[in-house]
């Protein structure tokens, strides 16, 4: 197996996405004096990921466009009818908390060093252009990508098959010289897998130990593993401790 690019996920691979909109959100919602109508912060931000999971998932299946999930996240969220303007202020003074702490995850810059040479490097993501294009140039690694692919543009998500082998396509590589890793086990680890790529799902944390890991991806709990796995002869990274 000769591996020569990899493709990436965003929020959540590269980007700590779940603790900056846990932070971003608790920010948000002390500002909007709306923390009291919750018996706790943590059932306030609970609330927000079960409807932000049920809008995303509306998009994902062409169900909504990028603009209309979101607006109806804020219309659940707050149980209330809005116009459009209304929901998009309300949702832009979130981002402007959520933004406020973006990260990198603390492996990823050590692992695109160590991979720079060896492999060519692009991103799929399941959220839009404008969103990712805007975030990568924030975290100070777009440069490090050919190309930003995203659902909203392709007109096609994950776990199909076609994003997958539209990454593929515009690196002009067939799907068994390609690596895909992202953090989800279905949507990232099993899809990839079944659309021919060399499929990494990295499992940060154990959030998925009790899951019983798709047939197909490679798991991994770190991105310091990924080097190893990739055969690159980087002398960086660890052994994989997952299979």
């Amino acid at each position: 197996m000769s591996i020569h690019a990899v493709v990436w996920d965003v929020d959540d691979t590269l980007f700590d996405y779940t603790t900056a909109d846990r932070l971003g959100m608790r920010a948000h919602l002390a500002a909007e004096g709306l923390l009291d109508d919750y018996e706790s912060v943590d059932q306030a931000l609970a609330r927000w990921r079960e409807i932000t999971d049920l809008q995303w998932a509306r998009f994902a299946a062409g169900e909504a466009t990028f603009e209309a999930q979101r607006r109806d996240r804020v219309r659940m969220f707050l149980g209330q009818e809005l116009t459009d303007a209304g929901a998009d202020a309300w949702f832009t003074r979130y981002i402007a908390h959520y933004e406020a702490v973006w990260a990198l995850f603390p492996d990823v810059l050590p692992v695109l060093d160590a991979l720079a040479a060896s492999h060519r490097h692009a991103v799929l993501s399941n959220s839009s252009l404008q969103v990712q294009d805007r975030k990568l140039r924030a975290l100070g690694v777009h440069d490090r990508f050919e190309t930003i692919l995203c659902a909203a543009e392709l007109g096609v998500s994950k776990p199909q098959a076609g994003a997958f082998l539209a990454a593929c396509d515009f690196l002009g590589l067939p799907p068994h010289q390609v690596a895909y890793v992202g953090d989800h086990p279905e949507i990232d680890g099993r899809g990839a897998a079944d659309a021919g790529l060399l499929s990494v799902w990295i499992d940060r944390g154990g959030l998925y130990a009790t899951v019983d890991p798709p047939v197909g991806p490679h798991r991994i709990a770190s991105l310091a593993e990924l080097p190893s796995l990739l055969g690159s002869d980087t002398r960086f990274g660890a052994q994989s401790t997952f299979r």
